[in-house]
Parts: C-alpha cells; structure tokens; sequence
C-alpha cells in the first residue's frame, strides 16, 4: 500500500485549532449571541454614534462564532437564533423617543431598514451549521466493510 505523505497545515489553521472551542447549548448559544450583541450596540453607541454599519459589521463575526460554538445536536438552533441576538442588540442604536411605543417603532424601523446585516448574519450562520452538519455526517458513515453484508434479524445461514 501507498502512504500519502500528510502536509502540514496552513499557518490559518493552526491559528483557528488553538482558539477556544466551546460547546454552548441552544440556550446558551442564543444567550451568548444575544449578550454580545447588545453589549456590541452599547459600544457603538457610545463609540460611534450608533451607526449601523459598524453593527452590522460586527454582526457578521458573531453569528459565525455562535455556529462555531454551538453543539452538534444543536446545530439547527444557531441560524434561528442569530437573528434574535440582531434584535435584541439593536435596541441602543435603535434611537426613538416616546416611551415604549416610540423605542418598538425604531427597533422595527431599524430591522426594516437594516435587513441586509440580518439577512447576511443569518446566511453565514447557516452555512456553518449546514457544512458542520454535513461533515458530521459524513465522519458518522465511516467507510464501509468490503466483504458481504452480515445476515440480517430473521434470515436463516445458508446450507
């Protein structure tokens, strides 16, 4: 047999393997997503001015690291919850006035407005947690034995 000499991996890589890696649950994935988020807008609003293209930027790596971070059972619960945490971040940049009414009429505004961040967030999220998906999937299946399938429940051995 051949042996394929193993190449060494990217200085990228190797940067990506020594980052954290934790395993949140849908719960804490959404709370993680929604906790940085908000902490995010208060920054922008204190830092920027409350500009929506900063948000939105920031955004971008947050919905990631949540599909990173999420636990394989749970892969489905990154793309939902991403855009939650967009929404609840969103409130300090929001602006309105008015009480209640006039802060829910700017955060509706503002998601209106701004869908394109969402939209992109919620894309990237998604196709984490799909090629995430997909490559468990396929290290589940695993190669195949070579020789004939084992005999089933109910079949009788030949004679």
């Amino acid at each position: 047999m051949y042996r394929v000499a193993a190449r060494p991996a990217p200085p990228f890589v190797l940067a990506l393997r020594r980052l954290p890696q934790p395993r949140l649950t849908s719960l804490g994935g959404g709370l993680f997503a929604a906790a940085v988020m908000f902490l995010l807008g208060c920054l922008d609003w204190l830092l920027f001015d409350g500009s929506p293209a900063v948000y939105g930027v920031l955004f971008l790596p947050v919905s990631a690291v949540t599909a990173l971070w999420v636990r394989p059972a749970d892969l489905v619960s990154a793309p939902i919850s991403v855009p939650i945490a967009f929404a609840f971040g969103i409130v300090p940049i929001a602006g309105g006035s008015g009480g209640i009414g006039g802060q829910a009429m700017a955060v509706v505004t503002a998601l209106a407005l701004h869908a394109g961040w969402l939209y992109g967030g919620t894309l990237v999220a998604g196709v984490i947690a799909s090629v995430r998906k997909v490559r468990l999937m396929g290290r589940r299946r695993g190669p195949r034995p070579a020789g004939p399938p084992p005999p089933g429940p109910g079949s009788s051995p030949r004679r």
